[in-house]
């Protein structure tokens, strides 16, 4: 199968701009990852970049030029308190996908259905090219405001 020429001229303009986009997604992860480590409502945080993680040695080897956009939390609380959390951000968008230019927010569980084996309570991120300020203040509003309103 070959691409079109207008798929393969999306795919040239995308790998143009991957390293730099790669690196800034990296470095605003790292940047949520350690400010919502210990975050009242968040049980865990999982990303490679933290020393926390029992891969973090491998993965600064491995990962020279930071550890992704991509990380992982359990919100401390059942699926109805991570999906209220989702729908309470307003930066993020919910929606399953990674790598692209905007922050994504999805409640894993519910996106594979009743059989899935991820945790009920885990919310998968995807990191974008916002402001890294932006983003913690609007996860940390969601969190503290699903916590209020007594979804637990």
């Amino acid at each position: 199968s070959v691409i079109s020429p207008f798929d393969a001229w999306l795919l040239l303009r995308g790998l143009r701009t991957l390293g730099v986009r790669y690196r800034r997604a990296s470095e605003s992860a790292l940047f949520l990852a350690t400010r919502l480590e210990d975050f009242r409502g968040i049980e865990r945080l999982f990303y490679p970049g933290l020393a926390s993680h029992p891969h973090q040695e491998i993965a600064a080897r491995q990962m020279t030029e930071g550890c992704g956009g991509m990380l992982s939390i359990l919100v401390d609380g059942p699926a109805e308190l991570a999906a209220a959390v989702t729908a309470a951000t307003n930066v993020f968008t919910t929606a399953t996908s990674l790598g692209g230019t905007e922050s994504l927010i999805e409640h894993r569980a519910r996106v594979e259905g009743p059989h899935s084996v991820v945790p009920q309570n885990l919310l998968r991120l995807s990191i974008g090219l916002e402001a890294p300020e932006d983003l913690l203040a609007d996860l940390e509003t969601a969190v503290s405001t699903a916590l209020d309103k007594g979804q637990t």
